[in-house]
């Protein structure tokens, strides 16, 4: 058999192996090698902050796939690559135990370096006990911290997902933690109402999560952090620091080569990964894509995304036909019972996109029926363009079948959905799984609602500066327990006898608990003649507006 095409892979995480291993499955000529510069190659690091809190107590349970476990594919461990000759197709990789170097050749080439953690530039942010965590090493140099020195307080600095996996992983390891986020909510992923009901549950657990905080430094001593300080002067305890404040590509030996990098800071490629050069592929974290809902380019450092992009960098390669058609970030996120879970579009990626003719349901429908014990609400948010219904995305916050709903909104937005889809959406029923009426179909329906004229939705953004009349239609004793500022009470089961207290000439703004007795108060309304809106979502999604 003669020897077949060289194909060297630059970093062994989810992308570099996904790739190496659809090579060898499409070419079984090729001579394939994996340089990777840390220990290991194929592990789960989205598992690290469940191995830092021993909820995944042994290492080797991290690890996909050992060095000698990959058929026919040379692994390289240790192994940096320093530079790449473009005109010769020659790579320069430094064996790190050793300091030599090699020279290898290729044919083709895929980069896939993955991303570092953002690590600022803050006084002390080098003293012992500050840590990052992307690799195995790093997170068993954090359990080893936490087994030697038995601190008691910890700082996360960053409230996005990864910030809250880590918080609650120390709290299983016996910690009290501090959340400092600098921006204005915690997970900044979310639309920023969306983010409430995740800070009420962090307090909940005896988190203290500040945020609009951003960290100025680090203070303490030879022995390690004693404290972090913030840029308003306020200064936090803590023997034990994790920095999750995102991550930035990795992209210095693309720009070492001169490889065209993006507008957003990734290795640009085109749609079958192909960089600058023809004869390099680029996949994972470091690469610049392109966001299908939004038409913006963003990097979207997600393993899935990783191992669809070194796929199809393998096909490319091996000449078949592979285009990667971008992403549309769908995320998920679990800490102390509560799961997060995201996809397609947010409001803040819409108006950064100049993109307005959209529109917003809020729903809070329960997580399986409620007669049957232990349902819980699901907080979920919709937008969808007008007139024509496409789904644009979905966030959902809750403690139960959040992911498998926004699971099936993600298809439904890949195929091109609309919200008159999810309405007919077919989806299995037992009183323990959903309802007749699945969240999902719930919020088609409430959707649909809006497009066909059945209901107006009144701004939640303009809610204090409007001159409407703001009508709770709930019972009394809910209306005293709490309600929206200057908002009157007329419930819903004496609306019809008490329309003439209402001016025709005054719009009318209809909330209620959850949106479901405004709705019916609406129609109420309108068919009657009075200018009517309703407030999607009612009150739980007022909380969102005013924490």
């Amino acid at each position: 058999m003669r020897e077949g095409k060289r194909i060297l892979i630059v970093g062994g995480g989810a992308g570099g192996a996904a790739c190496a291993a659809r090579a060898r499955r499409l070419d079984e000529r090729a001579r394939i090698t994996i340089f990777e510069r840390g220990p290991f190659v194929s592990y789960a690091n989205c598992g690290l902050p469940y191995y830092v809190g021993n909820v995944i107590e042994k290492q080797k349970s991290l690890l996909v796939a050992t060095p000698e476990e990959w058929l026919n594919v040379e692994v390289r461990t240790h192994s940096e690559v320093v530079d790449i000759d473009r005109k010769a197709r020659i790579l320069s990789v430094e064996e790190l135990e050793t300091g030599h170097i090699n020279r290898e050749r290729y044919d083709a080439l895929v980069l896939a370096p993955g991303a570092r953690g953002a690590r600022p530039r803050l006084p002390g942010v080098d003293l012992a006990g500050i840590f990052s965590l992307q690799t195995i090493p790093q997170s068993e140099q954090i359990r080893d911290w936490i087994e030697a020195r038995k601190p008691q307080r910890a700082v996360v600095v960053g409230a996005g997902f990864a910030g809250l996996e880590m918080t609650e992983n120390l709290v299983k390891r016996g910690l009290k933690v501090t959340i400092l986020e600098m921006l204005s909510q915690a997970a900044p992923l979310l639309d920023v109402e969306m983010s409430e009901p995740v800070s009420r549950h962090l307090e909940s657990h005896c988190i203290e999560v500040l945020v609009g905080e951003p960290v100025a430094g680090f203070e303490g001593d030879a022995a390690g952090v004693r404290q972090v300080r913030a840029e308003s002067g306020a200064t936090f305890p803590a023997e034990l620091v994790i920095l999750a404040m995102g991550v930035q590509p990795d992209t210095r030996l693309a720009r070492r080569a001169n490889l065209e990098i993006g507008v957003s800071g990734g290795i640009r490629v085109d749609d079958s990964l192909r960089t600058s050069d023809p004869n390099i592929w680029a996949v994972g974290d470091a690469v610049q894509v392109t966001d299908v809902m939004a038409g913006m380019q963003r990097v979207a450092p997600l393993a899935g995304v990783a191992i669809r992009q070194g796929r199809i960098a393998a096909d490319s390669i091996c000449g078949r036909q592979a285009r990667f058609r971008g992403v549309q970030v769908t995320a998920v996120c679990g800490f102390f019972g509560m799961t997060i879970a995201m996809t397609g579009a947010t409001q803040k990626t819409l108006r950064r996109a100049g993109i307005s003719n959209y529109q917003v349901v809020y729903l809070h429908p329960d997580s399986h029926a409620a007669y049957y014990p232990e349902a819980a609400p699901i907080h979920l948010k919709l937008i969808f363009t007008v007139p024509e219904g496409r789904i644009l995305g979905a966030q959902a916050v809750g403690e139960e079948g959040v992911d498998k709903r926004i699971d099936v909104i993600a298809m439904a937005i890949q195929k091109g959905a609309t919200v008159f889809d999810l309405e007919e959406s077919e989806l299995c029923y037992a009183p323990q799984y959903g309802a007749g009426r699945d969240p999902v179909n719930v919020a088609g329906m409430v959707a649909a609602n809006v497009l066909r004229g059945d209901v107006k939705l009144a701004p939640w953004p303009q809610l204090g500066e409007t001159g409407a009349l703001i009508l709770d239609v709930r019972e009394p004793h809910e209306y005293a327990a709490d309600h929206i500022d200057g908002a009157i009470n007329v419930p819903l089961s004496q609306l019809r006898s008490r329309l003439a207290e209402f001016s025709p000439d005054r719009e009318i703004w209809v909330s209620c608990g959850v949106g479901q007795r405004s709705y019916f108060a609406s129609r109420i309304l309108a068919q009657r003649g009075f200018a009517v809106r309703n407030l999607s979502g009612g009150y739980l999604t007022y909380w969102g507006w005013n924490p």
